[in-house]
């Protein structure tokens, strides 16, 4: 039987690769909802193809105007519409790959409603990392990590004892700014930003990985997803994103999963978990052609974002949730031209210092420090 998917972010970039897969292995996955933004013509192509059940996008007047265009598939919109898509009935697997903490409130429903989450949405586990993995214990519902990082920890730890393990050591490019110091930093573009060397990614997953605030979240969602304390999750600069990610465990030895550097690797084998199956024009790892593996120790200093966020992550409570709001207001404002890049940091750094933590959060609580955070820091610029 084919495994039925809802996508939140269909027109994003791992959503656009995720599409990709259901097209390219039609025999084992049905599109049956997807969530875009305003990419309109984009929506009518994917619709088109995939003939989905039901479709949200953010605009009224969008769902309107496509309904009558394609009268057998049902249109929503708004939060409302992301939530009906998530929680989709009859969908085996929610792929959840919106941009920031708009993840959650749809993250939480589909739990609730017992559908296995594919999570690629970090910012949902940043802001509010206890209450979900709480509702997934209580329901019972498998968290299969997207993220290249997550995917390669969940697959080293594969059919192993978890109270033998001693480290978790998640890998790093560096970004596109990684051979500058913070001098050099000043009066970079948000072109030159989005240059990254490995990765095809989305702007504001690449802004935050020249920040290095990428890795910071990759931290925090690594402690919640694998329960490992934050003294026990190093990160490690490693240019070529060869190696994903590596466990260590007790006896010294290290597992560690390597492959070219394609999102659609990671993204497939949450779809097909606990199976593999052939990967479509993939590029296959050739390490005598590569010759060499380089690493590094992170210097926190260089990367201030990575500081910041393991400083949220040991405070908990509100403290990542506001962290991660003001990160992206702040990218927001960079990629619009509004602060320069060093300011990212800054303005993170900022609202951590003058953020009241609430320790044990209820939701309200994580959307109010969400909310509050956001005004904070438009404030802050204004």
């Amino acid at each position: 039987m084919r495994k039925k998917i809802s996508l939140l972010g269909a027109t994003g970039s791992i959503g656009t690769q995720t599409i990709d897969i259901i097209e390219s292995n039609p025999e084992k996955f049905e599109l049956v909802s997807f969530s875009a933004g305003m990419n309109i013509d984009r929506v009518r192509l994917i619709v088109s193809a995939f003939h989905p059940q039901t479709v949200s996008v953010i605009r009224q007047e969008d769902a309107e105007r496509l309904a009558a265009e394609f009268p057998k598939t049902r249109f929503v919109h708004g939060t409302d519409g992301l939530t009906e898509v998530a929680a989709h009935t009859g969908a085996d697997i929610l792929v959840n790959a919106v941009i920031g903490s708009v993840g959650l409130k749809p993250t939480l429903e589909a739990i609730r409603t017992g559908i296995t989450i594919a999570i690629a949405n970090k910012e949902t586990l940043v802001a509010a990392g206890d209450i979900v993995m709480e509702e997934a214990r209580k329901k019972k519902v498998p968290l299969l990590p997207v993220d290249s990082e997550h995917s390669a920890l969940f697959q080293a730890l594969n059919g192993e004892n978890p109270k033998r393990l001693s480290k978790l050591i998640l890998t790093a490019s560096g970004g596109s700014f990684r051979d500058m110091s913070r001098h050099e930093l000043e009066g970079v573009t948000v072109e030159q930003a989005l240059a990254h060397p490995n990765w095809s990614m989305g702007n504001k997953l690449t802004i935050d990985s020249a920040t290095m605030m990428n890795k910071g979240l990759e931290v925090i969602e690594a402690h919640h997803l694998f329960g490992v304390p934050y003294e026990q999750i190093d990160v490690l600069l490693h240019r070529e994103s060869i190696i994903h990610s590596m466990v260590e465990f007790e006896d010294t030895s290290v597992m560690a999963q390597l492959g070219s550097p394609d999102m659609r690797v990671p993204i497939q084998y949450a779809l097909t978990y606990p199976d593999r199956i052939p990967m479509q024009n993939a590029k296959r790892l050739r390490l005598e052609e590569i010759g060499r593996l380089h690493f590094e120790k992170i210097d926190l200093n260089r990367f201030k974002a990575l500081a910041l966020a393991y400083a949220a992550g040991k405070e908990g409570g509100t403290m990542p949730t506001a962290m991660n709001a003001a990160n992206e207001v702040a990218v927001a404002l960079f990629m619009q031209g509004k602060i320069p890049f060093l300011q990212i940091d800054d303005i993170v750094e900022r609202v951590m210092a003058s953020h009241k933590t609430v320790v044990t959060p209820d939701l309200e609580a994580i959307i109010e420090a969400d909310s509050l955070t956001r005004k904070i820091v438009y404030a802050m610029i204004d």
